[in-house]
C-alpha cells in the first residue's frame, strides 16, 4: 500500500510538473508573438507615454512638454493633462525607468529618438503584452480547471490571444488588454475560492488588487470590478461568516488601496479627487463627450448589429469563432455547478458590449475590432473550451477553420497596420487584406515621439523584429512562424513524453 502510495505520489507530482511546463511554453509563445510587433503610436497611446515621460523627466503630471503628439489631453488651469486613466501608465513606469541605464549600455542616448522610440516600445511591452500573454496562461489553467481537455483548454488560449483582436490592441500602449488581463485574473480568482483549502484572505487580495487596476486603466471597467467582488464572495457564501469576512476584507483591502490611487491621482491633476480628465476637454475638443455621462447615453441597436457584424469593427467578421463561445457558456448554465460561473462569464462581455454601443464615441477612431468591448472577450472565451470539447469532429473542424481565420486576418492587421482609418468600410480587404500580399508591412508610421526629439529615429514608427533584422515583406514574419512551429513541437514532445510516463 505505501509503494501505491508512493507511486500515485509520483505520478502526480510529474503531472504538476508537466502542467507548468506546458503553461511556460505557452506564456513564451504568446509573449513573443506580441512582442514581435510594435504598432507605434497614434493620439491614445501618446497620451499615456506623454504622462510616463512627464513623470520620470520632469516629476510632474502636466504633459505640457510633450502634449503636441496628441489630441486625447486634459486641459485644466492652464496647463495639458493625459486625459486617460493613469493605470497603464503607471505600471509601465518602472520598466521604462530601468529601461534607460540599458538602453545605454547598448550605446544609444535614453534621449534620442531612437532611445525614446525604445522606451516607448517597453512601456508597451511590459504594460500591454506581457500582462494580456499571462492572461492567455490564467483563461488556458482557468478551462482545465473546469474539466476541460488541454487541447480545448489550448483552442480556446489560442483563439482568445491570437484569433482576436486582442493580439492587435496587445501590441499598442491602449489600456483595454491590461484591463482585460487583470478581470480575467479577478474573475479566476474568483473561482479559486471555491477551493476549500484556499487563503480566502490572500485570494480576496489578489481580486480586489486586479479587479481595482483594471479600473484604474480603464474607468469603465469599474461595473465588472463590482460584479466579480460580487461573485466571489457568494463563492464563499455557504462555508460561513469567517470565510464570508476573510474574502471580503481581502477584496475591499486590494480595492482600497487601487481607488486611493486613483484618487490621489485625480486630485494632483485636477484638484479634486471626484474630476476626470474627460471633463477638462477644451472647448470644441471631442463635443460628443458632452452627450450623458461623459459620452454615455443608451444602447442604439444600429450600432449594437455594426459592432458585431459591420464591416468596419463587426467582431464576428474578424473572429468568427467568437460566435461559439456562447453555446460553450450554455453548457456551463446547464451544469448546476458552474452556473453562476456561466452567468457572469455572459453578463460581462455583455456588459462591454452595451456600454461600447451607449458611447457617443463607439466607434474609437482608427481601431480594429470594437476596443470598447475588448475587455469582455477573454471571460467570454472561456466558453470556447467547453463548447469544443463536446464538439463532432466536424463540429470541431468548423471551429478550427473559423479559429485560423480569425488568426490570419490579425496576423495581416498585425503586419500592416492595427489602426486603419476610421472612416474605411471595410478596411481588411480594402487596406490590409492588398497591403499584406503587396508586402507593405507596417504602415502605421506615427510615433510616440514630439518634434523636438527629430523622428527619424529607427523606431519612430510601426516595426516588427523581423524588419529590424533586416527582413522585409512577407519574409520578415519567418522568424514568428518559426517560434511557433518550435512550439507545436515541443508542445507534441510534453505530450509523448507525458503518455510514455502513464504506460506500464
Amino acid at each position: 500500500m505505501r509503494a501505491q502510495a508512493e507511486i500515485s505520489e509520483s505520478s502526480r507530482h510529474l503531472e504538476r510538473r508537466s502542467e507548468w511546463s506546458r503553461t511556460l511554453l505557452i506564456f513564451a509563445v504568446f509573449l513573443f508573438s506580441y512582442a514581435y510587433f510594435y504598432q507605434g503610436g497614434g493620439w491614445n497611446q501618446n497620451s499615456r507615454f506623454d504622462l510616463i515621460r512627464a513623470i520620470l523627466d520632469q516629476h510632474t503630471l502636466r504633459i505640457d512638454s510633450y502634449h503636441e503628439n496628441t489630441g486625447d489631453k486634459a486641459y485644466f488651469q492652464g496647463h495639458y493633462y493625459s486625459d486617460k486613466a493613469p493605470g497603464q501608465a503607471f505600471l509601465a513606469l518602472p520598466f521604462v525607468a530601468i529601461s534607460r541605464p540599458a538602453i545605454r549600455v547598448l550605446g544609444v542616448d535614453p534621449g534620442s529618438a531612437t532611445g525614446v522610440g525604445l522606451q516607448s516600445y517597453v512601456a508597451t511591452l511590459f504594460a500591454s503584452s506581457l500582462p494580456m500573454a499571462l492572461g492567455v496562461c490564467c483563461l488556458y489553467w482557468l478551462t482545465v480547471k473546469l474539466g476541460c481537455p488541454r487541447n480545448a483548454a489550448v483552442f480556446a488560449a489560442v483563439s482568445m490571444g491570437l484569433a482576436s483582436p486582442i493580439w492587435a490592441y496587445a501590441t499598442m500602449l491602449i489600456g483595454h488588454t491590461l484591463a482585460a488581463s487583470c478581470l480575467l485574473f479577478a474573475f479566476a480568482a474568483a473561482i479559486l475560492l471555491r477551493d476549500a483549502h484556499s487563503n480566502r484572505r490572500l485570494v480576496g487580495l489578489a481580486l480586489g488588487l486586479t479587479a481595482g487596476w483594471a479600473t484604474v486603466t480603464e474607468y469603465p471597467a469599474a461595473p465588472v470590478a463590482a460584479i466579480l467582488a460580487i461573485f466571489a464572495v457568494l463563492q464563499v457564501w455557504q462555508r460561513g461568516w469567517t470565510a464570508r469576512r476573510l474574502t471580503a476584507t481581502g477584496i475591499a483591502i486590494g480595492a482600497l488601496a487601487c481607488a486611493a490611487l486613483l484618487l490621489a491621482y485625480q486630485d494632483a491633476a485636477f484638484g479634486s479627487p471626484f474630476r476626470l480628465g474627460y471633463a477638462h476637454y477644451q472647448s470644441g475638443d471631442f463635443p460628443w463627450m458632452q452627450s450623458g455621462f461623459v459620452g454615455v447615453t443608451y444602447p442604439r441597436p444600429l450600432i449594437l448589429l455594426k459592432l458585431l457584424f459591420g464591416g468596419h469593427l463587426g467582431l464576428f467578421l474578424l473572429s468568427p469563432v467568437m460566435i461559439a463561445a456562447p453555446f460553450g457558456l450554455r453548457r456551463l448554465w446547464q451544469d448546476h455547478k458552474t452556473r453562476s460561473l456561466a452567468a457572469v462569464a455572459a453578463a460581462v462581455p455583455l456588459y462591454y458590449w452595451l456600454f461600447n454601443g451607449s458611447f457617443s464615441g463607439w466607434h474609437g477612431g482608427n481601431s480594429y475590432g470594437p476596443r470598447y468591448m475588448l475587455a469582455g472577450i477573454p471571460i467570454l472565451c472561456v466558453g470556447l473550451a467547453p463548447v469544443y470539447a463536446k464538439a463532432t469532429n466536424q463540429r470541431r473542424r468548423w471551429l478550427r477553420a473559423a479559429m485560423t481565420w480569425g488568426l490570419a486576418m490579425t496576423l495581416m492587421a498585425e503586419a500592416t497596420t492595427v489602426q486603419p482609418p476610421q472612416m474605411m468600410r471595410f478596411p481588411l480587404f480594402k487596406l490590409i487584406w492588398p497591403s499584406f500580399w503587396s508586402g507593405h508591412f507596417s504602415i502605421n508610421h506615427v510615433s510616440m515621439l514630439i518634434a523636438a526629439d527629430c523622428p527619424e529615429g529607427r523606431f519612430a514608427g510601426a516595426f516588427n523584429l523581423g524588419e529590424l533584422a533586416g527582413l522585409h515583406g512577407i519574409a520578415s514574419l519567418l522568424p514568428l512562424l518559426a517560434v511557433w512551429g518550435a512550439g507545436v513541437f515541443l508542445w507534441r514532445k510534453l505530450e509523448r513524453a507525458e503518455r510514455s510516463l502513464k504506460e506500464p
